[in-house]
This record gives structure tokens, C-alpha cells and sequence, in this order.
């Protein structure tokens, strides 16, 4: 059995998501895997849909019982995820199991010691580490035979990355074994320059240590998460699943699943060059001239339902982004006839449009009142609306929003201190920016957040 520990020690890299997909990828490709949560705050189980409540005993269980005279398998805390993916889940115990070993001599041997037994029964053990130096990624660490170490393709990633290999290097020789150390780049965006150039590099520096597979960003694998299922069920044709496939052949043989001729890179470098022309030149015409719309948050306060790694999202550079599409946004029944009322017969057609957009900008997209910021959409296909943001950590079962009637108005009245906000809707498990709210950024996985500020 091999056993892959998938580590980072900083947070937000898309660790959990990699140890989910690769392992699900893995049994897809007819292996039988053990998937094993080592972080005390159990992102797996909130990945795969795993009720916290119902987890009765989890892998902290089978680490204590190796202190005691009543052993405890594996087998008896594992959940049934695919038919051949099984689940080792955590609990917020490990962090206290963690301080008991900390003095422990051995401390570090009891996972290795746990999975010793299974050697038989899987093909791999994929860990996913807690994102920090201790003794659980100590554990982890000697009982692995491979390390991964998931990359982001943005500013921060080549900062650091240098240390902290060189930190893994120290722990894994601390072991007294053999473990190879591979690097991953994930959230790989080919249309901005950054993550190109950040790529490139991370080629020319780690090309001994780094995948010739990159997981390329895809809204799917953020879907698939906040649904509790691996992408390998929630969109199997994606090409968030395609890429998981391949890197799970690559680890699986060692070498690429597929390597990328040089003709392929130059068209992604020249199409990613010719995107960067065409969003310069027409992000100024596309652009409406209107002042912000002031917005905030929860008139009640929120309480966590889920945890807040399900939803990450930190943006990092402005965009000029058109707010409305092309098309012009759904009409309420009888609204456009109310408002003609109220128009000159003899205005132009311009004029005509502009007016009612700015009346329907008043009905919809945030809205500052005394009682509060109202947000309202409209999404008539919709079973619900969520709102995710800075003002309820981005979870957004915290933030329904009401439907008010059967046109497919949604609404929430949010109460919030003033100051700038982020967020974003979240229709029927579909992560969107507000097509109402003019004011907004790119984040780091090139998606638009909609930007309210409270006065």
C-alpha cells in the first residue's frame, strides 16, 4: 500500500479539495483507497458530506486505542463514500490527542503504526495533514511513503515554497526513510499572465519535484466540495475530473499521464496573450458609469453551519468587470407596464432603457435602507439563493435568502457596521457574481466577487 500525505503548511491551497479528488480519482481508476483526515477541524467530512454529529468514532479513536489494551481498527470508523473510496474522518479530539503525544517519544509512530495492518486491503492511503509543524503531520509524514504539496499559481506561492520543502525535507529525514516529494500546482488560471508567469517559474526552479499534471481552476471542483461530493460524482466529463485523472496516473505509474507538446504550450501562451488584449481594450466600453451601490450584512447573526474552508475566497487584484451581461435582466410580471405609466410617450428608445434600468436597480441588487442593506434578486428557475461573503465568512447556509413570491424574487435584509464588503450569490449550489451590483473585483481564482460598502 502506498501512502500519499498531502501537506501545506500554510492554509486556503486547495489541500482538502486535492486529497478528496485525487483519492475519489484514484478509486475511479479501480484502486481501493483509504482516505484519512488528520486536520483536527475535519474538512473531509464537510467535503464529502459527512454529518459532524453522526461521526461517532473517527481516526482519533483508533490512534488512542493503541495506547490501551482494546485495539481499534480502521474498519470500524471508516464511511462507504464510492465503492471502492472509504473515509477516515477526524474530529476537533485530534487537537487534544495531538498535545497528549506531544512529549511522547513514539508519538509520532501511531498512524504508521494503525495503517501497518492494511497493507492488504488498499492499494493507497491518501492523508490530508493539518496545515501546520506538529505532531500530526509528524505522523503523517512517517507513515508516507509519497508527499504531495499543493501550490498555488499566484503571487504568494513562489515565496516560501523554497523553506518549506526544505522544512518537509528535515521531517522526512527526521523519519530515517525514503519518501518522495512531489510538488503540485493548483487553481492554475491560463488566462491571467501572473499565474503563466508563475508557472514558468515554478518550472524552471522545482522542474525535479514538480507534476507535469497542473489542476487548472474549475468552478465543478468548488461546486462538487460545497455539494459533499468529489468531482468524480458530482461532474465526472469536467475538466476538473480530467484533470484529477491524470494526476491520479501520474502518481499511479510515477511519470505523466500525458505530456504536453511544445505546440500546445505556445497556443496556451498566445491565447492567454490575446485574452489579456481583448479584456484591455473593451473593459472601458463595457463599463457603465454608475456610482456604487452601498450594501452590508445579516440583520440576524449568523451561526456556523458549515465550516469556513468549504467556501474560501480571497481576491487579489481589481478588474474592470461589465456587472450586467448582454442580454437585459429578467422583468417582474407587470412591471415593465407599471413603469410605462410613468414614462413620456415621446421619450427615445436610450432613454427609455435608461430609465427603466434605473428604476429596476432600485427593486433589485443591494440596497442601503434605515433598517438595514436589502439584497434582492431575481431567479425564477431557482430552488434557493444563498449570499457568501466577507460578512458571514463566506459559508452561505448562514445567509438564505427568502423567496417572496412565485416570479423567483429572493431577498435578505442584512445589518452590517459600515465599511467594504465582498460576497457573492450562491443559486441552487452555483457560485455567481450580483449582475445588479456595478461595483466588484477578480479573486485569486479569476471569478468576480460584487463589492458593497456601508456607510
Amino acid at each position: 500500500m502506498r501512502t500519499i500525505a498531502v501537506v501545506n503548511q500554510k492554509g486556503g491551497v486547495g489541500k482538502t479539495t486535492v486529497s478528496i479528488n485525487l483519492a475519489a480519482s484514484l478509486a475511479r481508476e479501480g484502486r481501493r483507497v483509504l482516505l484519512v483526515d488528520m486536520d483536527p477541524q475535519s474538512h473531509c467530512a464537510v467535503g464529502l458530506a459527512v454529518p459532524d454529529e453522526q461521526i461517532e468514532l473517527s481516526v482519533v479513536d483508533v490512534l488512542r486505542s493503541l495506547r490501551s489494551d482494546v485495539r481499534l481498527g480502521f474498519e470500524q470508523v471508516t464511511w462507504q463514500i464510492t465503492p471502492r473510496l472509504e473515509l477516515a474522518a477526524s474530529t476537533r479530539m485530534l487537537g487534544e490527542l495531538e498535545a497528549d503525544e506531544a512529549h511522547r517519544e513514539d508519538g509520532t509512530e501511531l498512524l504508521r503504526r494503525a495503517l501497518e495492518p492494511l497493507g492488504r486491503k488498499y492499494d493507497f492511503a491518501i492523508i490530508d495533514c493539518a496545515p501546520h509543524v506538529g505532531v500530526l503531520m509528524r505522523n503523517a509524514l512517517t507513515a508516507a511513503t509519497d508527499v504531495i504539496i499543493p501550490v498555488e499559481t499566484g503571487y504568494f506561492s513562489l515565496h516560501g515554497l523554497t523553506r518549506q520543502l526544505a522544512t518537509i525535507e528535515g521531517l522526512v529525514n527526521g523519519t530515517g526513510r525514503r519518501i518522495n516529494v512531489r510538488v503540485l500546482a493548483n487553481h492554475y488560471d491560463v488566462r491571467t499572465k501572473l499565474a503563466r508567469e508563475i508557472l514558468a517559474e515554478l518550472r524552471r526552479k522545482f522542474e525535479h519535484v514538480l507534476f507535469s499534471t497542473v489542476i487548472n481552476f474549475n468552478t465543478k471542483l468548488k461546486e462538487g466540495t460545497s455539494c459533499g461530493q468529489p468531482i468524480t460524482e458530482f461532474a465526472p466529463e469536467s475538466a476538473g475530473a480530467r484533470d484529477f485523472q491524470m494526476l491520479a496516473r501520474e502518481v499511479e505509474s510515477g511519470s505523466a499521464a500525458m505530456e504536453p507538446s511544445e505546440a500546445i504550450h505556445a497556443l496556451a501562451e498566445r491565447l492567454g496573450r490575446e485574452t489579456d488584449r481583448l479584456v484591455a481594450a473593451r473593459a472601458p466600453l463595457m463599463t457603465r458609469d454608475r456610482e456604487p451601490v452601498a450594501a452590508g450584512a445579516t440583520r440576524t447573526v449568523a451561526r456556523p453551519l458549515v465550516r469556513p474552508s468549504v467556501v474560501p475566497s480571497r481576491p487579489v487584484e481589481r478588474v474592470a468587470m461589465p456587472m450586467r451581461p448582454f442580454e437585459r435582466v429578467a422583468v417582474p410580471p407587470g412591471l415593465v407596464a407599471q413603469r410605462r405609466e410613468t414614462l413620456p410617450a415621446a421619450a427615445g428608445a436610450d432613454d427609455l432603457h435608461t430609465r427603466i434600468d434605473a428604476q429596476l436597480a432600485e427593486i433589485y441588487g443591494p440596497r442601503q435602507t434605515p433598517g438595514g442593506v436589502v439584497f434582492r434578486t431575481r431567479h425564477p428557475a431557482a430552488e434557493q439563493v444563498m449570499l457568501a461573503g466577507d460578512f458571514n465568512g463566506w459559508m452561505p447556509h448562514e445567509t438564505p435568502l427568502a423567496r417572496l413570491d412565485e416570479s423567483g424574487v429572493f431577498q435578505a435584509t442584512l445589518d452590517l457596521r459600515p465599511g467594504r464588503y465582498r460576497y457573492r450569490l450562491v443559486v441552487d449550489g452555483r457560485w455567481e457574481f450580483d449582475r445588479e451590483n456595478p461595483s466588484s473585483e477578480r479573486n485569486e481564482y479569476g471569478e468576480v466577487n460584487s463589492i458593497v460598502e456601508v456607510r
